[in-house]
C-alpha cells in the first residue's frame, strides 16, 4: 500500500485479505501427514539381463539390450524396497514421477543393479536418487517420485 489508507476503504482491504487466505488454505487430507520414512533410506534391486527384458521384447527398440521400460522399473523396484518396512499397515506407495537419464547399453545375460536412497521427504511424497550400473559402470541416473496412499482409499477412488 503507498499511502495512508482511509475509513471503508482499509476495512474492505482487511475483509479480502482475510477471504485470499481462507481460499489458499489448503484442504486436509489424510494425504497431508508425513510418513516414517527418513532420508538415506536406501534398497536395491538386481536383474540379469534376458532377452524378456530388451527393446526388442518391449516394443521400445529394435536391438537387444536392456529397454529403458525395464530399467525404470528396475529402479522403482529399488525404490519400494526402500520403504518396505517402514509405512503402515494397509499402506503403500505409488509411482508419480520418474526422471531417468538412459546413459549405456547392456546386453543379455549381463547383470544390473538399481540402487535407490530415499534424498527428500514432503508429506507423503518421497522422492529417491536411483542409479544402475552393471560390470562396466554407471549405466542410468534419475529420480523417482513416489507417494504413499492408503490401499482401500487408493483402490476406491480407480474403480
Amino acid at each position: 500500500m503507498v499511502g495512508p489508507v482511509t475509513g471503508d476503504r482499509a476495512v474492505s482491504l482487511r475483509a479480502s485479505r482475510t477471504s485470499a487466505c481462507a481460499l489458499a488454505a489448503p484442504a486436509r487430507s489424510a494425504y497431508r501427514n508425513p510418513v516414517p520414512a527418513k532420508p538415506g533410506l536406501s534398497a536395491a534391486a538386481e536383474l540379469v539381463v534376458s532377452d524378456a527384458d530388451t527393446a526388442i521384447a518391449m516394443h521400445s527398440g529394435s536391438v537387444p539390450v536392456l529397454a529403458t521400460p525395464r530399467l525404470i522399473a528396475l529402479a522403482e523396484q529399488a525404490s519400494v524396497a526402500a520403504l518396505d518396512g517402514h509405512l503402515a499397515v494397509g499402506e503403500t506407495s505409488v509411482g508419480t514421477k520418474v526422471q531417468i537419464d538412459h546413459l549405456a547399453a547392456t546386453g543379455v545375460g549381463k547383470r544390473v543393479r538399481a540402487e535407490a536412497s530415499v534424498e527428500k521427504v514432503n508429506g507423503r511424497r518421497v522422492i529417491f536418487t536411483v542409479s544402475v550400473s552393471d560390470d562396466r559402470g554407471l549405466v542410468a541416473v534419475g529420480r523417482v517420485t513416489r507417494v504413499v496412499v492408503d490401499v482401500e482409499r487408493f483402490l476406491d477412488k480407480a474403480r
